[in-house]
């Protein structure tokens, strides 16, 4: 599916100075989502260093984003970018799919 995952390159750009500040070149950033947050569903993101069997896996710029089969269906189609600002630095996603999404931007309902 390649449609699962679109990344900025600030999101390619920061993950890979991660990874290299981490100094594991298998490390990739796993954005998944959960139940819960104020709008019904919450995104996270977190390093892992394995594929699972149902992993998407979407490259981008040299780096590596991994969604599992179940977060894929709220996620496909969503952009995933890195900023920085006033409010603090943070990977966010912008879904098209999200009816509602909280002020915070880190939770969402569809």
């Amino acid at each position: 599916m390649t449609d699962a995952l679109i990344v900025t390159e600030a999101a390619a750009d920061k993950v890979r100075q991660l990874v290299e500040e981490e100094g594991n070149d298998r490390l990739m950033l796993r954005v998944f989502v959960t139940g819960g947050g104020c709008a019904g569903f919450q995104y996270g993101f977190t390093f892992d260093d394995e594929i699972a069997d149902d992993d998407t896996v979407v490259e981008q710029a040299g780096t590596r984003f991994l969604v599992d089969s179940l977060s894929v269906q709220y996620l496909a189609g969503s952009t995933v970018n890195y900023t920085e600002g006033l409010d603090g630095s943070r990977f966010t996603i912008e879904n098209p799919a999200a009816e509602t999404t909280c002020g915070c931007g880190s939770s969402f309902s569809v």
